[in-house]
């Protein structure tokens, strides 16, 4: 079923930093011209109206509950406290409204793997925006890959280094830095990046090997650096770095993706490199937009059209398994310890 006129949005937990930072996501529907933004939520009153301020002033609520009720939205943004996530999706399944959830949508695989269980006997629309996978690096390995032309892989690098955890108190996050609340540091936030991808270039389950996490930089109770080693089921390796230790707003990271024929990096400064037998390749490869404009707009495409998320909740739940494998390999050899 396709669904036509204004896709009438409200988003939930509009303290998280990604409403109007990074992701951005109320300055982006904002911006759709066929999407209304009818209501935000906020457990602090204070701080939800700054947000609405920000795009038209919707109506704001205290109460999510109160808020779909009232205004029975066609789509929901949920964002949230990490330890709040599982409740309220489990909340919108019920309700059957259909929603995309900010990662990691919850404390750890158990809690994700609950909300795909009952998202998946209920048919509902549960999307998750991992913007990464429309990034020009992905478009061009996927290319390639269909094409043979790395002959048997060997290797996949991923960096994803990011400004100081600092950030989160400033935008109205502090709980970012609360291991109980978040469920840990740079690994639970941005590793589902990183994983996701590896399992999505390989197309192969995997587990992780190595992991080591450091906090040494900021000196937070959660991690601010991790690095952990995979191995895919057909012999792929895997190597993942996580970080909050940039110290300017910007991103130090590196994709990487290697075979016998063939590597195909992209670094920070959007370069795109092509190495074979017979030279190298190198340009310049900017996404077209904000990759996660194009995120959100494609998960709402799939809803209007009535098709499955384009990443879900059951995506999701493939990545947060590992990272909770390398939260518990770094707890056994110890490097959870204070520095």
């Amino acid at each position: 079923m396709t669904r036509s006129g204004p896709i009438r949005v409200a988003a939930i937990e509009v303290s998280h930093w990604h409403a109007l930072w990074d992701a951005a996501y109320l300055h982006r529907l904002a911006a759709l011209p066929d999407v209304r933004l009818v209501a935000l939520h906020d457990p602090d009153a204070a701080v939800v109206a700054r947000r609405a301020a920000e795009v038209g002033r919707p109506p704001t609520f205290t109460d999510y509950r109160k808020m779909l009720a009232e205004t029975r939205p066609d789509f929901v943004v949920a964002l949230g406290q990490h330890s709040r996530m599982a409740e309220t999706a489990h909340y919108l399944l019920d309700q059957r409204q259909p929603f995309m959830m900010e990662k990691p949508m919850g404390l750890g695989a158990n809690q994700v793997r609950a909300i795909a269980e009952k998202a998946a006997a209920g048919g509902a629309f549960v999307a998750v925006p991992l913007p990464q996978r429309y990034s020009p690096f992905v478009a061009r390995a996927r290319r390639m890959l269909a094409d043979g032309r790395f002959g048997p892989l060997s290797h996949v690098y991923l960096r994803l280094n990011r400004p100081t955890s600092a950030r989160y108190p400033a935008w109205d996050s502090p709980w970012m830095l609360d291991p109980a609340l978040a469920g840990g540091g740079c690994l639970r936030n941005l590793g589902a990046h990183c994983f996701d991808l590896f399992l999505l270039l390989t197309g192969e389950e995997a587990r992780v090997t190595a992991a080591q996490l450091s906090r040494r930089v900021h000196g937070q109770p959660v991690e601010d650096y991790a690095s952990v080693l995979l191995r895919s089921a057909g012999g792929v390796l895997g190597t993942i770095e996580v970080g909050n230790t940039v110290p300017y707003d910007g991103s130090d990271g590196e994709w990487k993706l290697a075979g016998r024929d063939a590597i195909l990096a992209l670094h920070h400064d959007d370069t795109l490199r092509v190495i074979t037998a017979t030279g190298e390749e190198t340009a310049a490869a900017p996404p077209a937009e904000p990759l996660y404009l194009t995120c959100v707009r494609d998960i709402l495409d799939h809803w209007r059209r009535g098709a499955p998320p384009p990443t879900s909740v059951h995506d999701l739940l493939c990545a947060v398994r590992l990272i909770d494998e390398a939260y518990a390999l770094a707890a056994a050899e110890g490097t959870r310890t204070p520095p």
